[in-house]
Formats: C-alpha cells, sequence, structure tokens
C-alpha cells in the first residue's frame, strides 16, 4: 500500500469519527430542548394577531398528563382556544379593575386569566400533544411575554413556572416565553400570501449565545440542518473509503 493511499485511509476515518461524534452532539441537543413544555408563535409581529401552539412533550417522571393549565400574561385580555378533541378546555377569567376596549365599540370587563385543557383520558409518558391558542399580541416591540404552565400527572405535577434573568443559564423547570419583535407594515399582513407569514413569524439569523435560550421559547430551529451537513461528511467519507477499496481490488 503506497504512503499517498495511507493517508487517504487515514483522513476517511478521522472525517468518519468526527462526524459520527457532532451527529450524536446534534441530536443530543435536540432531545434536551424538546423536554421542556415550549411555545410557537405564528408570528411575534407586535400589535399582530398570532396562534401560539403549546407543546407537551412527555409525563411527569414517567406518568401519564391528566390537565395542562397555561397562565396568561397581564398585557393579554382575550384569548380563543382551539379545540382538541383528547381534551376538555377551559377559560378561567379575572375580573378587569378597569374596563378595556375591545376594538368593536365594546368593552372588557374581565381577562382571560388561564386556559386549562384536561383530558379525557390521561395523555401517556411516551406521546406528545399540542394546544393552539389565538390572541391579539401587544403594541410594545421588544416586550418578553411569559406564560407559566402547570402541568398535572396522575402522580405529581411539573411547574413549567421559572424565568431566567437576562444572561442567566436556562433553570430546570422554564416557562414558555415570546420576545416581539417590530410590528408589520400597514397592509402587509392582509397582502401577505400564507407562507410569507409563515415565514415572517421566523427570528432573523444572528447569532447565539452558547446556552441562551431561543426567542421563541425554546423551539429547535437549526437541528435539521445541521444534522444534514454532518450527514454529508459520513456520506462522503463512506465514499472516499469505498473508492479506495474498489482500487486495492482491481
Amino acid at each position: 500500500m503506497s504512503s499517498a493511499l495511507r493517508t487517504t485511509l487515514r483522513t476517511a476515518a478521522r472525517t468518519l469519527a468526527v462526524g459520527t461524534a457532532a451527529l450524536g452532539l446534534v441530536l443530543l441537543g435536540a432531545s434536551a430542548a424538546s423536554a421542556h413544555v415550549t411555545v410557537t408563535p405564528s408570528t411575534t409581529a407586535a400589535g399582530s394577531y398570532t396562534v401560539l401552539t403549546f407543546s407537551v412533550p412527555h409525563g411527569c417522571d414517567g406518568s401519564a398528563t391528566t390537565s395542562v393549565a397555561i397562565a396568561m400574561p397581564e398585557e393579554i385580555v382575550a384569548v380563543t382556544p382551539t379545540v382538541n378533541p383528547g381534551w376538555e378546555v377551559e377559560k378561567k377569567m379575572e375580573k378587569l379593575a378597569t374596563p378595556v376596549d375591545d376594538g368593536h365599540g365594546g368593552q372588557y370587563t374581565e381577562r382571560v386569566d388561564q386556559i386549562v385543557y384536561t383530558a379525557k383520558t390521561p395523555l401517556p409518558d411516551a406521546l406528545r400533544d399540542t394546544f393552539e391558542l389565538s390572541l391579539k399580541l401587544p403594541e410594545k416591540e421588544g416586550a418578553k411575554l411569559v406564560f407559566p404552565a402547570v402541568q398535572k400527572c396522575e402522580k405529581g405535577e411539573t411547574p413549567w413556572t421559572e424565568v431566567a434573568a437576562d444572561g442567566a443559564e436556562e433553570p430546570e423547570h422554564p416557562a414558555p416565553f415570546i420576545v416581539l419583535t417590530a410590528a408589520e407594515a400597514e397592509g402587509a399582513k392582509a397582502s401577505a400570501t400564507p407562507a410569507e407569514t409563515a415565514m415572517s413569524a421566523a427570528p432573523a439569523a444572528a447569532p447565539a449565545a452558547a446556552g441562551s435560550a431561543a426567542p421563541a421559547g425554546s423551539g429547535e430551529p437549526g437541528v435539521v440542518g445541521w444534522a444534514g451537513l454532518v450527514l454529508g461528511a459520513i456520506g462522503a467519507a463512506a465514499g472516499v473509503t469505498a473508492l479506495v477499496r474498489g482500487r486495492k481490488t482491481s
């Protein structure tokens, strides 16, 4: 075997090993991110109507989920929950000290304090489900809206209610949250296609500090892309190895 051939084989082996290790880290990160109750907005534009999708990925230490109560920030007045066939849904209301204009000539005298989904049949620990809430976002760009959630199970409960200070490490049981972005231009929402509207909900690409939370409450952007790159490197290494073996046998 020539020295050039030996070098090629060593390079291919190193590439394969590094690629496999990197893929393991990517998948481990995706698993950790999906372990929390999270929220994904259809848009984060201040003053817009949005649909918030809350994800419940597992039970409480192996126990099936029986209910999920999602608290609304004080800035939110009206909420319309989406019907989920496997759950009963209830709005828990709170009286307002001062009535709020509803935008249609009337007034709100109370606000939605919590949305509670109660399982008709407990959700097994190994299964996940989602809940959608439609609401109007406040007008303040840059505002952080936190949605503390309490997940009750057949045995025990998990309070997803912890809020980390800016720059601090993510707590063990983080509360779902979103950060409002710039308001949409007048008429832009009405003229946008569904695809454009969905794309506008994604935050602009920017370098993120290691371990920092995603602006939309712990989404998982980029995992598929990184996994694709790693798998591509592995495939290339395997191709080189096959080529070298072919030369040897010929």
